[in-house]
């Protein structure tokens, strides 16, 4: 019987904060995130479903440039498996005092004697923004699933490595290694078939030819911003030395904890309704790639990305984006420059003050030292910050998954060699 496919989903709560209340957010946000730290309580782990889990504040402080003066915001943001409703209801009952401990210092969250998880409920829903584009680095793979899936290759490595082997074929061992798991019911799960994504070449087809049909128009759009945009445009030009080092410091004492990291970054669209369609047809595009091509562990080729988002929001003037990723901050922003600096440059180029580009897709993120620069300039620290499993990359994930989906195949000989390469 096929395993029920598992839908991973984003959520994205965006809520004014009372002003007077933005610094006693702020301790109480400091509080968890101390209590995460030292182990004290984990708090979003009761909570089945969640990979990854953050909040964020923004308001002018910490927003650089901010020209609107927006009011002080509140973002939750996380990665989930199920549906919105599930997810709210689980804030609403499983961890409603953490969530009545956070949202009591947001604007019209329910009396503390009035709360109920139905209008907890209500209250945030009101609050979600959709994403704009969201992209998974283990699709179709629950929580449940990828801890599972890390036991059962922690346990085959376990089982290789306590005995001698060297008489055995690698088909041998395989079967050998098939009747260990099948007789130990702490495994049973892995019985249910798994089949890892596959690229959807019908699809990728399908919008080669609706691009190549769309081509004239896309070369028409290019000209125009070129011409009439992006010549007039203000450009980002400061350099890394050149930033608030206050600012730098304060965002780089959160990262390389752990081996994974997290990224949000807050910008502002220009202004205009030609750079907001080049914005939202970008977001169309990297959600159709993301569908059809992206399916296996790797955006625009990159191998370190569990999840990421994009947030069009305050009716189109902001973009908040956010990711979980493996390694180093500067080794994440240089992947996206060398594998995919046109797509970056495609997406934020129609953002305000960005990096000189070119015909939309050049120039931009490829100027890596203004564009790094631009990175930290426009990067939000992160209040609170959770991660379900910190022990593992999105390539062990994916590699787990693999194992799982042939551990139970008949194998030939130079298969099952390299499924022994796998664990």
């Amino acid at each position: 019987m096929a395993k029920r496919t598992v839908h991973q989903n984003p959520i994205t709560l965006i809520i004014p904060i009372i002003p007077n209340n933005v610094d006693l957010l702020r301790a109480a946000l400091k509080i968890i995130k101390q209590d995460m730290a030292e182990g004290r309580n984990l708090y979003f782990s009761d909570i089945h479903t969640i990979h990854y889990a953050r909040w964020i504040i923004i308001d002018d402080k910490d927003e650089i440039g901010n020209p609107e003066h927006e009011k002080a915001k509140l973002i939750f943001s996380s990665n989930f498996d199920g549906s919105i409703e599930a997810q709210l209801r689980d804030l609403c009952t499983i961890t409603a005092d953490l969530s009545d401990h956070i949202y009591q210092y947001c604007v019209d969250y329910p009396e503390k004697h009035l709360r109920t998880p139905e209008n907890r409920m209500n209250y945030l829903r009101q609050w979600n923004v959709p994403a704009a584009s969201f992209f998974r680095g283990s699709p179709n793979r629950s929580l449940e699933q990828i801890r599972n899936e890390s036991k059962l290759r922690n346990h085959l490595r376990k089982i290789l490595d306590e005995r001698s082997w060297e008489s055995y074929s690698p088909k041998t061992v395989h079967q050998k290694l098939v009747a260990e798991i099948k007789s130990n019911p702490e495994f049973r799960w892995a019985d249910e078939p798994f089949n890892m994504p596959r690229i959807n070449w019908p699809g990728m087809i399908i919008t080669g030819i609706v691009l190549l049909i769309l081509s004239p128009l896309i070369i028409l759009l290019v000209l125009i911003i070129q011409y009439f945009y992006e010549r007039k445009d203000t450009y980002f030009m400061l350099k890394r030395n050149e930033l608030d080092e206050t600012r730098i410091k304060e965002l780089e004492k959160d990262e390389d904890f752990e081996f994974q990291n997290q990224f949000t970054q807050l910008v502002s669209m220009k202004a205009g309704k030609m750079r907001l369609f080049t914005f939202k047809f970008m977001m169309i595009f990297s959600k159709v790639l993301i569908r059809f091509l992206f399916v296996k562990g790797k955006l625009m080729g990159i191998p370190t990305i569990h999840f990421a988002r994009w947030v069009l929001f305050d009716n189109n003037k902001r973009v908040l984006f956010c990711s979980n990723f493996d390694g180093s901050w500067q080794q994440y922003l240089g992947d996206f420059i060398d594998q995919s600096g046109w797509g970056l440059t495609g997406i934020f180029s129609n953002t305000t003050n960005f990096p000189k580009t070119r015909f939309l897709f050049f120039g931009g993120a490829y100027d890596e030292e203004h564009f790094l620069a631009w990175s930290r300039n426009t990067e939000l620290p992160t209040q609170v910050w959770y991660n379900a499993y910190p022990e593992l990359s999105i390539k062990n994930v994916n590699n787990n998954s693999l194992i799982r989906s042939l551990l139970y195949k008949n194998l030939s000989g130079k298969k099952a060699e390299a499924f022994l390469k796998l664990i």
